[in-house]
């Protein structure tokens, strides 16, 4: 007689809203490792995810490790022993398919409170029916959750999780927490009776020295402008309490994917807390948003006016960060508008996204324009240039070795997939009342799920080698139009409109540096790296300004 136990892994799930009626990990496992001892098992792996839902398998780590050691025979298990169907999910869809995938293995699933063995004649098919009651409990318990949550904002008590900047949670309710308002209170200030926006109000914050106080849900001592933003928005802080601000959809064409959308109509009233700004001055601001969200959208409409030639490609002495360009309006002692001066600023000057630098010179537009431009002018113009450039765009690319290894790799998986043909063929053919076909079968299945591996592996490489080959050849063409561009600068530069100069700019510079200083000669340009190689060593540039030269570096090929 065989005494040999059968092996089985354990499986415990718990969301964070099932953690009683006995469904506690500690009381699975417990009541599991009993069924197993009753009856002979031998229990060669546990797998548990705490705090996970059942709507999907995805995010649950070790339930897709679990599947990941039945696929590859890690400890020839016979059964998964779950406390409930319902541990194991809640999604019918995924849990046939899962208990499909097991049983191609020839791993079964036991269900030990409901009494099910998926082994049995009867058991797939009360998975089936339990599974899609599962289902159904979990959106009836989601329903139910949402209208005792609308409820309760009815009755305008806080929903739930993290009690926003400038206040406390005592008992579920919101107390004004003094230390935290009195930013709050300042930013609405600040806002409705000075011109500052976002980013003024984040600058006047950081000059006086008011930082945000850390706790759990926010660690950034700054109050950047997106912070702001979210403040002056939220009615919370004039004593309202908002649901359905934001609605979770599903994505379309997807079984488990969401996503939160913006809803214009949703349910607000008042709520018990203390309100931290009055109704007046929150009124204020809501105008003053609208209103510079219509001139925002005003401005973007005509921001190809005022072109920034080299804005982003210009990297910050200090930082390292994109510098941009800006607009500075310059006004007569009378009030009347002198000049508009256009300059390039690093990007992070004024607490962009919770980042400041200490860097606050206003480089001028005009003269680093003419700086770059006068460069390219002068590349193009050597002689040896033309020629050089011709000889770059009549370059072949090598792609043999990358050819070979794509044939190579189309032979493999016409060989892969003859031999999976075979293998069907073979399992076609067994006699099932061979006394060996169980075995048999096994057998071949194991090396026909193999096969499928072996061959995803080949495709997946394939698909590689193929992307890798037109890259190269992208990228050779790209480089081509862009020696073909600078081979014609000096005739097309002047007939282009600002917004195709820029674009040009980007696709022959990588980045430009800057002294920290102007130079004695006025300038500030201090290297160029294009994206191409296209300078010979012994080429020299210099800008026409006499005694200081300016090396221009030419180090790295396209990205």
């Amino acid at each position: 007689m065989n005494n040999t136990k059968q092996k089985v892994y354990i499986y415990t799930r718990v969301s964070t809203t099932m953690q009683v009626d006995g469904y506690s990990l500690d009381a699975q496992k417990t009541r599991m490792k009993a069924y197993a001892e009753f009856n002979g098992f031998e229990i060669v792996g546990e797998y548990e995810d705490a705090g996970k839902s059942g709507k999907s398998i995805e995010g649950r780590m070790e339930f897709n490790r679990m599947m990941e050691d039945i696929k590859t025979g890690k400890d020839d298990v016979s059964f998964v022993l779950v406390f409930k169907l319902s541990r194991f999910g809640r999604n019918a869809a995924d849990v046939l398919s899962t208990l499909q995938t097991m049983q191609d293995f020839g791993v079964n699933l036991i269900c030990v409170e409901d009494g099910i063995d998926s082994s049995k004649d009867a058991g797939k098919l009360m998975i089936s029916v339990l599974s899609a009651v599962a289902e159904i409990e979990r959106e009836n318990i989601r329903v139910q959750t949402m209208e005792g949550r609308i409820q309760k904002a009815r009755e305008g008590k806080w929903n739930g999780g993290f009690a926003p900047y400038g206040y406390k949670l005592e008992n579920g309710e919101l107390i004004v927490n003094e230390e935290e308002a009195e930013a709050i209170r300042m930013i609405f200030d600040q806002y409705v009776h000075t011109d500052s926006g976002a980013n003024g109000i984040a600058k006047y914050l950081e000059n006086h020295g008011i930082r945000k106080i850390e706790r759990q849900n926010g660690k950034n001592p700054l109050f950047n402008a997106a912070l702001i933003r979210r403040i002056l928005n939220n009615p919370v802080y004039c004593g309202k309490i908002a649901y359905g601000r934001r609605k979770t959809e599903k994505v379309y064409g997807t079984r488990n994917e969401y996503h939160l959308v913006e809803q214009d109509d949703y349910l607000l009233v008042d709520g018990r807390h203390e309100p931290i700004v009055s109704p007046e001055v929150w009124d204020a601001a809501q105008v003053k948003l609208r209103v510079m969200a219509e001139k925002y959208e005003h401005v973007n409409r005509g921001k190809d006016e005022n072109v920034h030639l080299l804005s982003g490609i210009v990297r910050c002495p200090v930082c390292g960060a994109g510098m941009y360009g800006n607009k500075c309006t310059k006004y007569k002692p009378d009030g009347s508008k002198y000049k508009d001066f256009f300059y390039y600023g690093c990007k992070h000057r004024d607490l962009t996204r919770g980042h400041k630098c200490d860097y606050k010179k206003q480089i001028n537009e005009e003269v680093l324009n003419d700086a770059v431009t006068e460069i390219l002018m002068k590349l193009v113009s050597n002689p040896e240039f033309a020629a050089l450039m011709q000889e770059k765009i009549n370059m072949k690319v090598d792609t043999a070795a990358i050819e070979e290894e794509i044939t190579a790799l189309e032979k493999q998986l016409r060989q892969q997939y003859s031999l999976k043909a075979r293998l069907l063929d073979e399992i076609d053919s067994l006699d099932p009342d061979d006394k060996h076909y169980t075995r048999r079968k096994t057998d071949l299945d194991e090396r026909l799920y193999k096969m499928y591996d072996k061959i995803d592996d080949t495709e997946s490489e394939l698909i590689t080698a193929r992307a890798k080959k037109m890259s190269i050849e992208a990228e050779k063409l790209t480089g081509d139009n862009i020696y073909k561009i600078l081979i014609y600068f000096d005739k097309l530069y002047s007939k282009m409109s600002d917004l195709e100069k820029r674009k040009m700019m980007e696709a022959l510079i990588s980045e430009i540096e800057v002294y920290k200083e102007r130079q004695p000669n006025g300038q500030w340009l201090k290297s160029i790296t294009f994206r191409l190689p296209i300078i010979k060593e012994d080429m020299i540039l210099s800008l026409d300004d006499g005694s200081h030269v300016e090396t221009v570096c030419c180090l790295s090929k396209y990205v």
